[in-house]
């Protein structure tokens, strides 16, 4: 295995908790009540993916431009208060992964310029040889284009990289490009579909660095 390519959101930071919050704010400014439930459906998805679940649910008529209008309202007014928060490990299986000299990507479904904002806010960018974000490609996870571009950009085959995700969607997107799946749970617990190719599930990436230290 020569490279390991990374979600972001619940993956890395603990931001999905603050997308239900978001789309809560969002559902009753827009009268269709608190919304942030919406967010399980949703994971892993990049923005037309996930305006396309929020007219199945509400209608086709629902105003997708008011719902991430008001969803980056209470984002911005968030983070203006309170730093992203990197989930428990983060930086040391970074760290180790480096040292290692691993090639690494993220791969995140949310637009690039917000991907590039917490890397650098976490102060991890740095680690990162690639970053390949949802709308950087066409199709949303759970197809495995996301993963295959990822793998592309680090010069390597998505068959020699690990795939580090918390979600449905990303999961049979790295198992559909060849990767091999690693799940740390955030929102979502593994169903029988993907406890079938997994490797996991984890508690933090903390343990995920220790198990790979147990396997040297």
């Amino acid at each position: 295995m020569k490279a390991f390519i990374f979600d972001m959101d619940g993956l890395m930071f603990d931001t999905e908790r603050v997308f239900i919050g978001a789309w809560d704010y969002a559902g009753e400014q827009m009268g269709l009540g608190k919304a942030g439930y919406m967010c399980l459906k949703t994971l892993g998805m990049n923005t037309p993916a996930c305006e396309q679940v929020w007219r199945d649910e509400f209608g086709e008529v629902v105003d997708v431009a008011a719902m991430w209008r008001y969803s980056r309202e209470y984002m911005e007014a968030y983070y203006s208060k309170y730093a992203v928060s990197v989930k428990k490990g983060l930086y040391d299986l970074l760290t180790y992964l480096k040292r290692k000299g691993y090639k690494l990507a993220v791969a995140s479904s949310t637009k690039r310029a917000k991907v590039e904002k917490h890397l650098t806010e976490a102060n991890v960018r740095q680690y990162f040889d690639a970053v390949i974000a949802g709308d950087m490609v066409e199709k949303s996870k759970p197809e495995p284009d996301i993963y295959l571009k990822a793998a592309a950009s680090l010069g390597v085959k998505p068959e020699e990289c690990y795939a580090l995700e918390d979600s449905r969607n990303g999961l049979l997107s790295a198992n559909s490009a060849g990767c091999k799946a690693i799940m740390v749970p955030d929102l979502w617990q593994p169903d029988d579909v993907v406890k079938q190719f997994i490797l996991g599930p984890f508690e933090d990436l903390l343990q995920v660095r220790d198990w790979l230290i147990s396997r040297q």
